[in-house]
């Protein structure tokens, strides 16, 4: 019967400490939903491609991302009221790839965007977004901890969403 059991690991009598680059290649195994979160605090707008985001509550609606300290968007979103969710798709890699990018301007051509009745920017290839109302910011080791209350959704049909696994961008499988 022991054959049918898969091989387990055999762990150290004592394990490392956690180091930076341990603690990364832990997380490249662990695939993720792929967002790029949008904001306009009154300077234009600004985005980041995030793998971070959570829902946290159904009463009422809330969800979390992390954005770092360190990055050209945090400042911007330290001081928006709202900001855009936007699920990218499969077919998204390289607007993914455009977000995470730094120097460029992530809202230039090719990127297609538009802004919603509170001026928030929306990007138009995303298959879903929710605008969400910036609630908590949590500082949290080297990045920021965002809890944000959804107020609006706009869903789809159907789409095959983009994850992050080992480093790299991935399309899920259709549905059966």
């Amino acid at each position: 019967m022991t054959d049918l059991l898969p091989d387990l690991p055999t762990f150290p009598a004592r394990p490392a400490p956690v180091s930076a680059d341990r603690f990364r290649e832990v997380f490249r195994r662990h695939p993720a939903g792929v967002v790029v979160i949008t904001v306009d605090a009154g300077r234009g707008p600004a985005g980041f491609t995030a793998t971070s985001l959570t829902s946290l509550s159904l009463d009422p609606p809330l969800v979390s991302f992390a954005v770092s300290a360190t990055s050209s968007s945090w400042p911007h979103v330290r001081d928006a009221s709202t900001a855009v969710v936007n699920f990218l798709g499969a077919e998204h890699e390289l607007l993914a790839r455009q977000f995470a990018a730094r120097g460029i301007d992530r809202f230039a051509p090719p990127t297609r965007w538009r802004r919603l009745a509170d001026g928030a920017p929306v990007l138009e290839e995303a298959p879903a977004w929710l605008r969400v109302r910036l609630e908590q910011r949590v500082t949290a080791g080297d990045h920021r901890i965002v809890v944000a209350r959804v107020e609006e959704s706009w869903l789809a049909r159907s789409h095959r969403p983009l994850v992050h696994h080992d480093g790299r961008y991935h399309a899920l499988p259709p549905r059966p």
